[in-house]
This record gives C-alpha cells, sequence and structure tokens, in this order.
C-alpha cells in the first residue's frame, strides 16, 4: 500500500493511497459528522465527498460544523 503526503488543516498528513475524501474523513473519525470540506482552495458538496480522489501534495481544509445557541 503506497502512502502519499497531503496537507491537512494546516499539517502535513499521509493517508494511504487511492483514497477519495471520505476516505480521508473515515481515518480522522470524522465520517459521521457534519463537515465542510475544501480541497486545494475549492469547496466540495457533502455528495462529492465519495467521489472526489485525494491525490499527492493536495491542501486539504475540513472544518467540523456545530451547532450553538
Amino acid at each position: 500500500m503506497m502512502m502519499m503526503k497531503i496537507t491537512l488543516n494546516g499539517q502535513a498528513h499521509e493517508l494511504s493511497s487511492p483514497a477519495t475524501i471520505r476516505d480521508l474523513l473515515t481515518s480522522i473519525g470524522l465520517s459521521d459528522r457534519p463537515v465542510v470540506v475544501e480541497t486545494n482552495k475549492r469547496a466540495l458538496l457533502p455528495r462529492q465527498q465519495a467521489t472526489t480522489a485525494v491525490a499527492e501534495g493536495d491542501v486539504i481544509e475540513v472544518v467540523q460544523i456545530t451547532a450553538g445557541g
């Protein structure tokens, strides 16, 4: 299994390749949480997470959505 290097929320991160955004979210424990994902400065719709591939060198930002009151 090959590992690829990406930047996740400003930090170096390794992920097994091939992988999708959904695979990344699962690996960091956020697969069942409401999140906003941006890949290389492009926001993704939730339905795109399962089909968007992660590539070597990608810059990914993941923000967990929390309700406030």
